[in-house]
């Protein structure tokens, strides 16, 4: 039988190399970056600080949200994992306790981090084993409500480059039309979150759509004290809601001058077809007189 010569570059080569190259992805994934690398309470801990110390302390006191220290003794456990798993769903769904840490925490509703099954249940294993875990929060400096307010409307850039605030927020008083619309308004962000929770939400951001967009991009501590100067400004001085009413104000004038727009059109669209019929009926009896 003759036996051919191998070559990677034929079909049979190309397939050892995909297997190989898959291989070689798996091994790395597990060995590397799957979530179970190090040991359960450790890869916790971290999943803990980027999705949760923003707003939690285990035994630091409450500041966004409760603190978490003995919450298996207030709360069941299913209870707990299902409300780290999907809290939107359960204060949509009207579940009592949720309902009540609503009212209780100023109406801050807890985000849906999108946490998978495995990660929710590693956090919850690094609660079990902690004795303390008292969140750092920063000794801000002095900071400056005008300073604050450049850097949140964006004249002022962020030193580590971060997107300037108004992209996605406003507070009343910013710009004709507001800020943006993408997250909640912030005029009374001081009042539902205090000083300890707006230091800490700017301190370790973890807001899923903020802490990609801040990933790597910090704010210092003197942005923080700038913007914290401003959120209290703008508590005492700001109303919320303008860029609600800037939005529909900003659709109402685009519906009239359509409406505007096609009143003209309507009007002299007949007329100008009608001209243009009869042109090309002069031209036509016109070329056909040239004939005779």
């Amino acid at each position: 039988m003759e036996v051919k010569d191998f070559s990677w570059n034929s079909l049979a080569g190309r397939m050892l190399l995909v297997v190989f190259f898959s291989l070689v992805t798996l091994v790395g994934y597990f060995v590397f970056g799957s979530s179970f690398s190090g040991s359960p309470a450790e890869t916790g801990r971290t999943l803990f600080d980027e999705n949760c110390q923003s707003c939690h302390t285990f035994g630091g006191g409450e500041i966004v949200g409760p603190d978490l220290q003995g919450i298996f003794d207030r709360r069941e456990r299913e209870w707990v994992a299902r409300f780290i798993t999907s809290p939107d769903w359960m204060i949509a769904e009207g579940d009592p306790v949720a309902m009540e840490l609503l009212i209780e925490f100023n109406g801050v509703e807890m985000p849906n981090q999108a946490l998978a099954e495995a990660d929710v249940e590693l956090i919850m294993l690094f609660l079990e084993s902690q004795d303390s875990l008292t969140q750092a929060v920063l000794e801000l400096p002095r900071g400056s409500a005008g300073r604050g307010e450049s850097l949140f409307t964006g004249d002022q850039l962020l030193e580590a480059g971060g997107t300037p605030c108004m992209a996605c927020h406003t507070v009343g008083g910013i710009g004709e039309y507001g800020g943006g619309t993408l997250g909640p308004d912030l005029t009374r962000a001081y009042e539902r979150y205090g000083e300890p929770g707006l230091t800490s939400v700017m301190q370790n951001i973890s807001f899923p759509a903020m802490k990609y967009v801040y990933g790597g991009k910090n704010l210092s501590g003197q942005e923080i004290a700038d913007l914290l100067a401003f959120f209290i400004e703008a508590d005492t001085a700001g109303d919320e809601g303008m860029a609600d009413q800037a939005t529909g104000l900003f659709w109402m004038s685009g519906i009239g001058g359509a409406v505007v727009l096609f009143g003209f059109m309507a009007l002299f669209w007949p007329r100008q077809s009608k001209n243009q019929i009869e042109r090309l009926r002069i031209k036509a009896e016109t070329a056909s007189k040239g004939k005779l």
